[in-house]
């Protein structure tokens, strides 16, 4: 079974519910099994800030799926959820990223592992040093939370929601 970091992303609607929801449409998967979830955080739009705020969220999975087969299941469950065309960080019901799978380091059309901006995003790294404070990026040889670091302070940033 590979590990995977996943992040999820909603500004649209009833952010959480989608997230939520995008999570347990995983966890009906087969090939896919939900081994840690963070809790729920809200942050400030990246790229076009006239949009509604983000909830986002991590979580750690294994699988037997290889990374291809996987994103294309990511994309079938924002799709099923009605995710709606947007433009680059736009707006959206709902997102999941391919962050990291096991230590690969890949560079294919429409697939970069470990995820390229991750290590500059408080958004991804708040929830997942959340879970896995510990984990290691393959390219960079250092921790989730070693890079969160190097962004602090990110409290303007990114809020935990209470009760999440």
């Amino acid at each position: 079974m590979a590990s995977v970091a996943l992040g999820l992303g909603s500004n649209i609607g009833d952010r959480i519910a989608w997230c939520r929801r995008a999570v347990g449409e995983l966890a009906e998967h087969p090939e896919v099994r939900i081994v840690r979830r963070s809790s729920w955080y809200e942050t400030r739009p990246t790229g076009y800030a006239g949009q509604s705020d983000f909830v986002n969220g991590a979580a750690l999975l294994e699988t037997t799926l290889a990374p291809v087969p996987l994103l294309e299941t990511f994309k079938e469950v924002e799709r099923r959820l009605g995710r709606s065309a947007t433009w680059k960080n736009g707006p959206r019901e709902i997102d999941l990223d391919l962050l990291l799978y096991d230590d690969l380091v890949l560079r294919l059309p429409g697939l970069d592992l470990p995820h390229p901006a991750m290590a500059e995003r408080a958004f991804v790294l708040v929830p997942l040093s959340e879970i896995h404070p510990d984990l290691v990026h393959p390219v960079y040889g250092r921790t989730v939370a070693d890079l969160l670091e190097d962004l602090k302070p990110v409290d303007h940033l990114v809020r935990r929601l209470a009760g999440a």
